[in-house]
C-alpha cells in the first residue's frame, strides 16, 4: 500500500522555527581542559602541602626561607580561611574538612589586636561564610557572626564609612582616612551575614557605606581614592578602576547580581557610564582606564595597576563583553611582554614603575568570566599561558614564591593567601568541565569565595 504524504510550507516553516528554538535553547558548552584541571589541582594540594609544613597554622607561608608570618600580633588563621572555598570547588574534601574542624575547635577571634577592616572582611568574614554556605554546619556560621559583630564597631563613624582599623577584642577604631576599596567593599560578605541570620543591620551598614561613597561623586559622576571618614572629604581626587578604588566597583555590580538590589543596580550604571566616558583611551591601538581629576574629567596620568586586571571580568558581567575583550586584550599584551605583569605600568610612557608579580589572580579572572560568557577559545589559551608561566617563573621547591621583578625573575619570599583563594581557583575554573553553569549560579566575592544565587528570590 502507498501512502501519499503531503505537506504545506507553513507545516515546513513551523517545523524550522520548532527547530530552531530547540536549538538556541540549548547551551553551547566550549571545548575545555580537564587534564589541566588535574594539573591545577595537584599544583594547589603542593603548594597547601608545604605550606602545612611549613606555615600552619599561620596566617601566609614564606617559601624562600620556609617560614611563615602574621598580619598581625596573632595569627588570624587567613590561608586556610581563605584557601577554603577553593578546596570545596576542587572537591578537596579532606582538605576542606581539616580546615572546618580546626575553625569549629580552635579558632578564637577575642584577640586584643587592631585588625584592617577591609582585608578581614574579604578573606575571614567571607571565607568563614562561604564554609557555612557549603556545609551548613551552624557552629560555623556562628563564628562568622562572632567575627561579624566584632567588625561592626568599625562602621560607627560620622559618614557611616568604616574606620581603617577595628580592636577585635575591645571595639575600639582608628584610621580617620581610607580609600574607596577599603570604604565600600563590604556589601557580599555582610549581606550574605544578613541573609545567614534574618539582621538586616549587617548589610544596611555596608550598604551606607558604599552609598556614602556615591552621594560625594563628583558633578561628572566620578569618585576619588581616598576620603576622610569623619569629614567626608576627598583627600585624594583622583579617579580611576584600579588599586584603591577597585572592589568598591565591583561590589557595586556583584551586589546588584547576587541580591537583586535595584539601587545598586542603578549605582553601577551610573558609575559605569561616568567611567567609559571620562576614563577610557586608546594608546597605541590598545584599549585603558586612565586616571582623572574627579572633577574635571582631564586625564592627569596613564599609570595602571594590575589590579586594574579585574575590569574586564565586571564589564563581562555587565554584558560590555566588547570592551572586556579589548581591555583583556592589553592586559595580555602587557603580560607576554615579560612572561609576567608587573605592579605598576605607565602605558603613557610605556614604562614599568614598579616590577614586582605578587601572583595576582586578576588577568586570569578575567579571561575566565570572557571564556564563559563568550566561549571563545582565544580566553582559554589565555589561562593556559599564564598557567605555564607561573609554572616556569613562579613554581619554586617550596610552593610558589611571588616575583621581585618580572624582567630579571627574582624571587621574592612571599605566598599571598590569594593565590589559594584566587589565582589557582579561576585556573582551575577555566578547564574543568563540570562548572559550566557556575557564573549563572553563582557570584564571586572580590576574593573569589562563591554564594549562590538561588539563596535570594527573584
Amino acid at each position: 500500500m502507498t501512502i501519499n504524504y503531503t505537506f504545506s510550507k507553513a507545516f515546513f516553516q513551523k517545523l524550522l522555527l520548532l527547530t530552531l528554538i530547540g536549538f538556541l535553547s540549548i547551551k553551547i558548552v566550549p571545548a575545555q581542559n580537564p587534564a589541566l584541571a588535574q594539573q591545577v589541582k595537584a599544583e594547589f594540594v603542593r603548594a597547601w602541602n608545604d605550606y602545612k609544613t611549613y606555615a600552619w597554622p599561620h596566617d601566609m607561608l614564606l617559601p624562600i626561607s620556609r617560614s611563615y608570618s602574621d598580619w598581625y600580633e596573632h595569627s588570624l588563621h587567613i590561608s586556610p580561611i581563605d584557601a577554603y572555598s577553593t578546596m570545596k570547588v576542587m572537591h578537596l574534601e579532606e582538605q576542606a574538612a581539616e580546615v572546618e574542624k580546626y575553625v569549629k575547635e580552635e579558632v578564637d577571634f577575642d584577640k586584643d589586636i587592631f585588625v584592617k577592616t577591609f582585608e578581614v572582611n574579604i578573606r575571614i568574614l567571607g571565607g568563614l561564610l562561604t564554609m557555612y554556605d557549603f556545609t551548613g554546619d551552624t557552629a560555623l556560621l556562628a563564628k562568622a557572626i562572632d567575627f561579624g559583630n566584632r567588625m561592626l564597631p568599625a562602621f560607627d563613624s560620622p559618614t557611616g564609612i568604616p574606620y581603617y582599623w577595628v580592636n577585635l577584642k575591645t571595639g575600639a577604631v582608628k584610621g580617620d582616612e581610607v580609600n574607596v576599596a577599603e570604604a565600600g567593599s563590604y556589601i557580599i560578605e555582610m549581606g550574605m551575614l544578613s541573609h545567614y541570620t534574618g539582621n538586616p543591620v549587617y548589610y544596611q551598614k555596608a550598604k551606607a557605606a558604599s552609598m556614602a561613597i556615591f552621594s560625594r561623586r563628583s558633578p561628572l559622576g566620578l569618585i576619588g581614592e581616598r576620603i576622610n571618614i569623619v569629614s567626608g572629604n576627598w583627600t585624594d581626587t583622583r579617579s580611576h578602576i584600579g588599586c584603591c578604588i577597585d572592589s568598591y566597583y565591583e561590589y557595586l555590580c556583584k551586589g546588584w547580581l547576587l541580591f537583586g538590589d535595584e539601587e545598586l543596580e542603578l549605582m553601577w550604571q551610573q558609575s559605569l557610564g561616568a567611567i567609559e566616558k571620562h576614563l577610557t583611551e586608546q594608546m597605541n591601538g590598545r584599549l585603558w582606564y586612565g586616571q582623572a581629576d574627579m572633577n574635571s574629567g582631564e586625564i592627569i596620568n596613564r599609570v595602571v595597576t594590575l589590579y586594574d586586571a579585574y575590569f574586564p571580568a565586571v564589564l563581562a558581567l555587565s554584558q560590555k563583553t566588547e570592551k572586556a575583550a579589548d581591555f583583556q586584550d592589553s592586559w595580555f599584551w602587557l603580560w607576554n611582554k615579560n612572561g609576567l605583569e608587573p605592579m605598576v605600568y605607565d602605558y603613557g610612557a610605556d614604562s614599568i614603575t614598579h616590577p614586582s608579580y605578587d601572583l595576582n589572580p586578576e588577568i586570569a579572572e578575567s579571561a575566565y568570566y570572557l571564556y564563559y560568557y563568550t566561549q571563545n577559545e582565544k580566553y582559554l589559551q589565555m589561562n593556559v599561558t599564564i598557567f605555564e608561566d607561573l609554572l616556569k617563573h613562579c613554581k619554586y621547591g617550596v610552593a610558589y614564591t611571588s616575583i621581585a621583578n618580572v624582567k630579571t625573575k627574582e624571587r621574592s619570599d612571599e605566598l599571598p593567601t590569594f593565590f589559594f583563594a584566587e589565582t589557582l581557583k579561576y585556573l582551575y575554573l577555566t578547564f574543568s568541565d563540570e562548572y559550566n553553569s557556575f557564573l549563572d549560579e553563582h557570584v564571586l566575592s572580590t576574593e573569589a569565595h562563591p554564594f549562590k544565587k538561588s539563596n535570594f528570590a527573584r
